[in-house]
């Protein structure tokens, strides 16, 4: 799995990862952030989630671009220092104001910007490290690597934002509930009914801080300080860019060989193949196509930010019971992931001391799940944002797994290329819908809800299991369709093309607002049920042109 990669991987891996940490914790809580702070609706505030997200994978486009021309390390530094302004400044506590909404926005622009300059450039050098004969075969199980990297940083990011949320609440005398910032708002815009009038009194008269307040103190409050909560938990991304930033530079010699655009290999004569124009041609319309296929995937795996997170608040329950209970606790997810890389490590190891240590390591990790099991609570309280924990998860998890299926299909020849994966990929997604659709059916539609949460709660097995099934789907087609690019791209066009896959991303997530949309529109199983039909139509698309696609790579 390891074995035989150049170090250079490592060193961008890591980097990439604190960045993706910070990023990862900003979106867990931002569009609870913005509904708690402004009292948004589902529609507006999954408009502003989907524009946002866009735009961070629009503009790597531009940035691919202008790195062809000056350098993708030169932009990388630059994107670290823009964002870092951009999280400073969302981690600034605004009051409800036009000034507050003009910093907010303004904070989300300068990330998408530097994300623009960093993400997709950074990913053109690890391709670059595998240019090399030596190490051409090992591109995909690279990008498989680099991604699971990725990902160890997202699985923390939403329970660093929880505990920071948690901590500066309590200070206060005040806990969360999902309910509270939306019946506060239509207290204070005298919408509220009796029914909701009388709930929200309760929930204050639960709490400390509210001790003296009338309902309209306690409303301001509340929305006050979980607004400066959720700062606080921004504030966050700016100490995991730093880290970032140190790892980059400190390894900048493992990897600056791959510092190199189309410009400047030819001003250093260095050898870089050659494409005839209709080869060229060729290959960038395969790109498009792909490109094509995955802005339909994004538009539904990126719910999990936007209807996944309305639905984790308002139809699933709060309370963890059983078995459950064990995928909230981040340290029994921690040992569960480096339990499967040991496992893997003891059947791999070549000696019998080495496969010793590493079943004993293996067994006492598992022993540490087993205790830190028992020591939890039989009810464990959940907020909608630890629900984003599973996805990374999964993808630790799992990229070993995945590495050792395709490992074994490829030293039998039967490996399936980088466009099949992307098709299967589309299935599998259709497949994670299925479950949710299943479980949403007999709920109350949203429309009928009022802006509260339903008194019938599912079970979060409902979640867990689609972001499980949803999980496959991704590693088959993200780290796969990214391998793609970097092998398929014409040299002088890497920077721009890599620019390409981000933007149909992003046209992916700017129609993640559609369900958005319509969700006070359609019964909640018609939300999922027009996902899976996206997903179906895609993957008959990409089926139908596999040929052409798999042509474009020879």
């Amino acid at each position: 799995m390891f074995k035989n990669q150049p170090k250079g991987l490592y060193a961008l891996a890591l980097a990439n990862t604190g960045e993706r940490f910070s990023y990862y914790t900003m979106l867990a809580i931002f569009l609870l952030f913005i509904q708690a702070k402004f009292g948004f609706s589902a529609a507006v505030a999954t408009q502003i989630y989907s524009i946002f997200l866009a735009a961070v994978y629009f503009l790597p486009l531009f940035g691919g671009i202008l790195a062809d021309r000056i350098g993708y390390g030169k932009c990388v530094t630059l994107g670290i220092g823009v964002m870092f302004v951009g999280y400073l400044c969302l981690a600034i506590p605004t009051g409800v104001d036009m000034m507050g909404k003009i910093t907010m926005f303004g904070a989300l622009a300068l990330i998408a910007v530097g994300t623009g300059l960093f993400k997709g450039n950074l990913q053109v050098m690890v391709g670059n490290l595998y240019d090399k004969p030596e190490y051409s075969h090992l591109r995909d199980s690279a990008f498989s690597l680099f991604y699971m990297a990725i990902n160890i940083g997202a699985m923390f990011a939403p329970s660093m934002a929880k505990y920071v949320t948690n901590t500066f609440l309590s200070k206060s005398g005040l806990f969360y509930d999902a309910n509270i910032p939306s019946l506060a708002h239509q207290y204070l815009d005298n919408t509220i009914t009796v029914e909701n009038t009388d709930k929200l009194a309760s929930l204050a008269g639960q709490m400390s801080g509210a001790s003296g307040l009338d309902l309209e103190a306690f409303s301001q409050l509340y929305i006050e300080k979980l607004s400066t909560a959720y700062n606080y938990g921004f504030a966050v991304a700016c100490i995991s860019l730093v880290l970032s930033v140190i790892i980059y530079y400190s390894c900048r010699s493992w990897f600056k060989h791959a510092d190199v655009n189309s410009v400047q290999a030819k001003a250093a004569h260095a050898a870089e193949p050659e494409l005839t124009p209709a080869q060229t041609k060729s290959r960038i319309t395969a790109l498009l196509l792909v490109f094509a296929v995955v802005i339909f995937f994004w538009m539904s795996f990126h719910q999990n930010g936007a209807t996944m997170t309305i639905f984790a608040r308002d139809y699933t329950s709060s309370i963890a019971q059983g078995f459950t209970r064990i995928g909230f606790n981040i340290w029994n997810l921690v040992l569960i992931a480096v339990s499967v890389y040991t496992l893997f490590g003891a059947f791999q190891a070549k000696t019998a001391r080495n496969k010793t240590i590493l079943g004993v390591i293996t067994l006492a990790l598992w022993g540490g799940v087993v205790a830190l099991y028992n020591m939890m609570p039989a009810d464990v309280t959940i907020q909608p944002s630890d629900f984003q924990q599973f996805n990374p998860f999964f993808v630790v998890a799992l990229t070993p797994v995945s590495l050792a299926i395709f490992g074994a299909l490829a030293s039998r020849g039967k490996e399936p290329s980088a466009p099949r994966k992307i098709g299967l990929g589309m299935l599998v997604a259709a497949c994670g819908f299925l479950i949710l659709t299943v479980g949403s059916l007999g709920l109350p539609s949203p429309s009928e809800l009022g802006g509260t949460r339903s008194d019938v709660l599912v079970s979060p097995d409902w979640l867990i299991s689609t972001y499980l099934v949803l999980t496959f789907a991704e590693l088959l087609l993200s780290p796969m369709g990214i391998s793609f690019v970097s092998k398929v791209a014409p040299p002088k066009y890497k920077g721009a093309m890599m620019g390409c896959w981000f933007a149909a991303v992003a046209f992916g997530n700017y129609l993640v607002s559609i369900p958005g949309l319509l969700w006070d529109k359609l019964p909640l199983w018609g939300i999922w049920l027009l996902l899976i039909s996206l997903c179906l139509l895609s993957a008959l698309f990409i089926f139908s042109i596999m040929k052409k696609l798999e042509s474009a790579t020879k």
